[in-house]
């Protein structure tokens, strides 16, 4: 693997430090990893450029949007051509209730993560978007009991 970053103790702390808060100045950055500002920004823009650092979100709480329920949907099709993945992958993609989304080796083949208001708006997701794809041959749903650990 040629492409390999190199990422020394302090890249590493930087990195933690915006994986923390993504919206701390360089200035407060370097102090926190002990730099000056100016190396602290080229070490930030070497690892932007580098593909390291992929971008800076918001982090938004699903309940204070009304989407409070969260599920994770195991999904089994059967389909064997391109063009119905495809199409499956994005018609799914497209659902704003859909918040990850992923094509996955083996069993299941996909792995769906909702967001949603409450059950009944669960249900009605199920009902009326998901499992009313023809290609979907069996869904299986897991409701967290509780999230230990997010993000990355």
């Amino acid at each position: 693997m040629g492409n390999e970053v190199h990422i020394d103790r302090i890249d590493s702390e930087i990195l933690f430090q915006l994986r923390q808060d993504g919206r701390l100045t360089n200035v407060e950055l370097a102090r926190r990893v002990g730099l000056t500002p100016p190396p602290c920004l080229r070490r930030v823009k070497r690892l932007e450029e580098a593909g390291v650092i992929t971008g800076y979100r918001a982090v938004v709480d699903p309940e204070a949007l009304g989407r409070g329920l969260e599920v994770l949907i195991d999904v089994e099709v059967s389909a064997n051509d391109r063009k119905t993945f495809e199409e499956f992958e994005n018609t799914v993609a497209s659902f704003e209730e859909v918040i990850e989304f992923r094509r996955m080796f083996g069993r299941p083949d996909y792995f769906v993560r909702v967001a949603v208001a409450d059950h009944a708006a669960y249900e009605a997701f199920l009902t009326g978007k998901l499992s009313g794809l023809s290609c979907v041959l069996r869904l299986e749903s897991h409701l967290t009991m509780k999230n230990i650990k997010t993000g990355s």
